[in-house]
C-alpha cells in the first residue's frame, strides 16, 4: 500500500476501490482488495496504438494467507487477463511443487534474489539497498552473498504468473512485456518489504488495517486530484476517434494474409504457459 502511494501522481497510480472481508466462491472467506491501476504513459509505443488515451486495469486480489489469488482485467480488451497465485512458505524456495497440482516446467521458473538481482535504475534507492540496509527493530541486515542458504528466519513468496492476450499480431510481444514488468514490480516490492521492516514489524492486524485506510485515502486523493486537473485540460482539445478491426483467420486468408496458428482458449484466466517466480523477501 505504501509502494502504491509512492507510485501515484500525475494522473496515474493506484486507486483503491475496496478493501474488505469477502467470500470467494472457491476458497471461502478472506480479504478482498479491488484496485484501479492507471498507467497509460507506462505503455510502450506499440501498445499505445490500440489503447485509449486514458484507461485503467482492474485488479482484484483475495488474501487467504498463506495463499493469495490476484486477477487483472481491462474492460475494453476482453481477451486480456493476468492471474497471479501466491503461496508463502518458510523456506528458501526449494519446494518444486508448492501449489500441489503439477510442477512448473524448469525452463519457466525464475528465481528472484532481492539482494543481487538488478532492478530498473529509476527504482534504486540507497536506503533500500539490502547490501547496506540494517533493521533497528530486528537487528537484521545487511544481507551478504549466499544469504539464502544460512539466513534465519527466511520466507519464500512463490508466484505463479499466467497472462493471456489473444489479439492477432500482438500476443507474444504483449505477454513478454507483461512478464518482464511483473518481474520488476515483484522484485522491487519484495526489496521494499524488507527495507521498510521497521515501519511494520510488530503491528497488530488492527493497526495494519488502520495504516491501510490512512494510506488508501492519501493515495486515492493523489490519483483523483490529478484526474480532475487532467480532465479540464482535455476538454479544450479537439475530439478524435480511432478504431481497430481484428478479423478472424479465415477472412485474413481470403485477403491473402498469412496467419499464425492461434489457440481457442475458453478460459482466459488459465493460459497454457505459466511462469513461476520465487522470491525470498525475509
Amino acid at each position: 500500500i505504501k509502494h502504491s502511494c509512492e507510485q501515484s501522481g500525475g494522473g496515474e497510480g493506484v486507486e483503491v476501490v475496496r478493501n474488505e472481508p469477502d467470500v470467494h466462491p472457491q476458497h471461502g472467506p478472506g480479504q478482498l482488495t479491488e484496485k484501479r491501476i492507471y498507467l497509460s504513459s507506462k505503455l510502450p509505443s506499440w501498445a499505445k496504438a490500440f489503447a485509449p488515451r486514458f484507461f485503467y486495469v482492474t485488479e482484484k486480489a483475495w488474501n487467504f494467507y498463506p495463499y493469495t489469488l490476484t486477477g487483472m482485467f481491462i474492460s475494453f480488451l476482453p481477451k486480456f487477463s493476468i492471474r497471479i497465485e501466491t503461496r508463502f512458505e518458510n523456506n528458501n524456495g526449494n519446494n518444486d511443487n508448492v501449489f500441489g497440482d503439477s510442477p512448473t516446467p524448469s525452463d519457466s521458473i525464475c528465481f528472484l534474489d532481492i539482494l543481487s538481482d538488478p532492478i530498473p535504475e529509476k527504482h534504486y534507492r540507497e536506503s533500500e539497498d539490502l547490501s547496506r540496509w540494517r533493521s533497528t527493530k530486528t537487528g537484521r541486515g545487511p544481507l551478504e552473498d549466499g544469504w539464502r542458504d544460512d539466513q534465519e528466519p527466511i520466507m519464500c513468496s512463490y508466484k505463479r504468473v499466467q497472462c493471456s492476450f489473444e489479439i492477432y499480431g500482438f500476443q507474444t510481444r504483449t505477454e513478454e512485456f507483461i512478464h518482464r514488468n511483473i518481474r520488476d514490480i515483484l522484485l522491487v516490492g519484495h526489496r521494499q518489504a524488507v527495507a521498510w521492516i521497521d515501519e511494520w514489524h510488530g503491528l497488530s492486524l488492527e493497526e495494519v488495517r488502520e495504516y491501510e485506510q490512512e494510506m488508501q485515502e492519501k493515495t486515492n486523493s493523489k490519483v483523483k486530484s490529478s484526474h480532475s486537473s487532467s480532465g479540464s485540460q482535455i476538454a479544450s482539445r479537439p475530439v478524435f476517434s480511432r478504431s481497430i478491426s481484428v478479423t478472424d483467420e479465415r477472412s485474413l486468408k481470403k485477403m491473402g494474409v498469412t496467419t499464425a496458428t492461434m489457440s481457442d482458449q475458453t478460459d482466459s484466466l488459465v493460459p497454457p504457459c505459466p511462469v513461476r517466480l520465487n522470491s525470498t523477501p525475509e
